[in-house]
């Protein structure tokens, strides 16, 4: 098992930082290759700019600017997303490394004179947990349609592999939450990660 984990964050010491530590424990307790990309730290630079966008659809190009994050891309077969919910949706960072990485020719095949619709080109990818944080409530998230959670667990989950094993967490209502609910909600992150990876639920998991 080779899992990337895209992890989200401004500030080193958050809760979603706790959240992505829980995850990385659970892969490596489960024995998997782990590569973390963190995209703050890293400075990445989420703006698709004119030159990408010219160079978009010439694959043999367009890679180039986002080598790293393409090889890991490749690399993996388990993706793994911590990040933190804003207004419904993925941060700019996140959503930026999507645009910019996930490239024609890597992540998906364009229409052509065979195809009228685009192709998958993960279909290595076999597997992929999203594990978040939302200010609203559930039903209000819910009610707005959870764009984040859709353009993951949805949008890019059907360009990877058919049947690919998904796991999903989220602490709704983060600005009220309490000691116990987040410890709760750490415990529910170990669980996920336990299924994503057929690993023995672990006894702290279950405490």
């Amino acid at each position: 098992m080779r899992a990337l984990v895209v992890y989200c964050h401004p500030k080193s010491d958050s809760f979603t930082a706790a959240v992505r530590d829980v995850v990385l424990e659970g892969l490596h307790a489960a024995g998997a290759e782990v590569r973390l990309t963190d995209l703050y730290a890293r400075g990445f630079q989420p703006c698709l700019d004119a030159a990408e966008w010219t160079g978009y659809e010439d694959v043999t190009r367009n890679v180039r600017p986002v080598e790293r994050d393409v090889a890991d891309l490749q690399w993996c077969d388990t993706l793994v997303f911590v990040y933190p919910t804003w207004w419904y949706g993925l941060p700019a960072m996140l959503k930026g490394w999507l645009d910019r990485v996930m490239v024609p020719g890597i992540a998906f095949q364009m229409p052509c004179a065979e195809h009228a619709t685009i192709r998958p080109g993960l279909t290595h990818i076999t597997r992929m947990g999203v594990f978040t944080t939302c200010g609203a409530s559930r039903w209000l998230t819910a009610l707005v349609g959870a764009p984040g959670k859709r353009t993951l667990l949805r949008g890019l989950r059907m360009i990877c592999a058919r049947g690919c094993r998904t796991v999903f967490a989220a602490h709704y209502l983060m600005d009220s939450s309490t000691p116990e609910s987040r410890a709760r909600h750490l415990r529910r992150v170990a669980r996920q990660v336990d299924r994503l990876t057929g690993a023995a639920p672990r006894r702290e998991a279950m405490a």
